[in-house]
């Protein structure tokens, strides 16, 4: 069981699109990213996204790759500068969920539930890549188990 973070996929400037949805490049290399995490079989339970259109294009770009279209909800707490340690409270790697959301709230919270601090960069997120996070529940600590990201360099 695991814990997926994932930043949206790349999206169109405020005076473009003044809600800021995905723009063409952000929709393929999410398209992508979701199209290889099928192709590893990779199983998510459900998956939970901020509110924010380019979150919720993302999350539904995964949710039908990965076949569980009724499995997307938006869910509060997931936005830029929301509080990570309130949201970690709630999570579990027996959820098998999926959070879509924006930086620096995807790093802050890789930080906080890999070395309990929001400050210590652990990892560098790209748009639409995953962070896999699994628990080690007999120590009560999260560690990175594998990543997927639209670039490598």
């Amino acid at each position: 069981m695991a814990l997926y973070l994932v930043q949206h996929g790349k999206s169109l400037a405020k005076d473009i699109d003044p809600q800021q949805g995905l723009s063409e490049e952000g929709r393929a290399e999410a398209e992508r990213i979701a199209s290889v995490a099928k192709g590893y079989s990779i199983k998510v339970s459900g998956i939970v996204h901020s509110g924010k259109k380019r979150a919720l294009q993302t999350a539904e770009i995964f949710a039908s790759a990965l076949d569980i279209p009724d499995h997307v909800e938006e869910r509060p707490g997931l936005k830029p500068l929301d509080d990570v340690a309130a949201f970690a409270a709630a999570v579990t790697s027996n959820d098998n969920l999926m959070l879509v959301g924006h930086l620096p709230f995807m790093e802050r919270m890789t930080s906080y539930l890999t070395t309990g601090s929001t400050e210590n960069l652990v990892f560098k997120f790209q748009n639409a890549g995953i962070l896999c996070l699994d628990e080690d529940t007999q120590a009560k600590s999260w560690y990175v188990k594998w990543t997927l990201m639209p670039h490598i360099g």
